[in-house]
């Protein structure tokens, strides 16, 4: 699992797919109604998921909504520049070296691809 998946869980919830061993699923009559849970491609409002950030132990103390340094440690991901560097990797940035700009375009890779795989991202915090 990549960086930006473990950041990706860390907002959304683990997929129950990656959760659970491959098994048959039971039929809507085996099912308890209280465990419907919504399909993974369902998006989430721009408050649900701010919401769900600003819950998470301690999200009040980071500056989570520009640094990307502060966002990583909020989900409890080492923020290290080879993470950084291997997180920019995988959202396609060639040549990162860690600067302050190369950081902010990080972060604003990071809501963007957060706000594509369901997630609704406002304003300022994505391009």
């Amino acid at each position: 699992m990549g960086i930006f998946a473990s950041i990706k869980n860390a907002v959304f919830g683990k997929d129950e797919v990656d959760a659970k061993p491959a098994v048959a699923a039971p039929s809507p009559a085996q099912r308890p109604a209280a465990q419907s849970a919504a399909p993974a491609d369902t998006a989430i409002s721009e408050a649900e998921m701010a919401q769900r950030i600003a819950a998470m132990s301690e999200a009040d103390k980071y500056n989570w909504q520009t640094s990307i340094v502060d966002l990583m440690k909020l989900v409890g991901i080492d923020p290290s520049y080879a993470n950084r560097k291997e997180l920019a990797g995988e959202l396609g940035m060639t040549d990162y070296e860690g600067t302050a700009e190369q950081n902010i375009a990080l972060h604003h890779a990071v809501m963007n691809l957060l706000a594509l795989e369901g997630g609704k991202v406002g304003g300022m915090l994505k391009d």
